[in-house]
């Protein structure tokens, strides 16, 4: 979900096809076959022009548009994106791309809500999601950052983003990153919906102290009319409703 998407696709696939991943959320289930789930995808500019009727026509009821990165990069197609997914009666989010060694997590989390991460209870707005993945530039895979430093700034982020909006934010990772970069933390879960990211037909094991995930991006390579080429696939871990209960905070 980086800048660098396509190359950071080719590093993580061979290991998150391996390992087993997951994200905290308000459903408990083992599979999305064994309980009801809310089809959705996630964009960045990689995507180009989408046409937002035509997603939602195909059944798509949610999307997180890519925000920011870092302290200075705004995703070129998120106002189109993200307006025009509004109309088209899709639930959306933003997110940012956490860059962990350049600047504080409150800078991100300031730089996210002064562009376009902000949130209100309008039916079809999500808290943003902070994407905490393996790092795809230089500085190494946890960003230079000690497990203990690495939770600092996390936490950093998380209570600054809910400082400027009253919500918590959703935290995107694999378990395999999470469970090296910050040493097992369980900290954020009790209040942070979990945004799984692990390609294969289940879930698989959860990261420390995560009992169960809100979404699970399943697949880099999806098809969706209305959006020329691959696009990442998600499900939410419940229906319709209960994501309209996550939007509004009322859940």
């Amino acid at each position: 979900m980086s800048r660098s998407r396509l190359t950071l696709r080719r590093m993580l696939a061979t290991g998150l096809a391996a390992l087993a991943t997951a994200a905290a959320g308000l459903v408990a289930t083992a599979s999305p076959a064994a309980a009801a789930t809310t089809p959705g995808i996630d964009v960045s500019h990689w995507q180009g022009s989408i046409n937002w009727t035509s997603v939602r026509n195909s059944g798509i009821q949610f999307a997180y548009i890519k925000a920011t990165e870092g302290t200075s990069y705004r995703d070129p197609q998120f106002n189109a994106n993200y307006t025009n997914a509004y109309y088209a009666g899709v639930i959306r989010g933003a997110y940012h791309f956490a860059r962990p060694n350049i600047s504080s997590g409150a800078t991100q989390a300031n730089y996210l809500a002064s562009n376009g991460g902000a949130w209100s209870a309008d039916s079809r707005t999500l808290p943003a999601a902070l994407d905490v993945e393996a790092n795809p530039y230089s500085g190494g895979y946890c960003y230079g950052l000690s497990t203990t430093g690495m939770r600092n700034w996390i936490q950093d982020f998380l209570n600054t983003y809910r400082s400027r909006t009253g919500r918590y934010a959703v935290i995107y990772t694999t378990t395999s990153w999470w469970n090296q970069c910050t040493g097992n933390w369980t900290g954020p879960w009790a209040n942070h919906p979990l945004w799984l990211a692990r390609w294969s037909s289940t879930p698989g094991a959860l990261p420390a102290g995560a009992s169960v995930w809100s979404f699970w991006q399943y697949t880099d390579s999806g098809s969706v009319s209305g959006i020329s080429g691959g696009v990442d696939r998600n499900h939410w871990n419940g229906t319709r409703d209960r994501l309209i209960a996550l939007a509004n905070n009322t859940r």
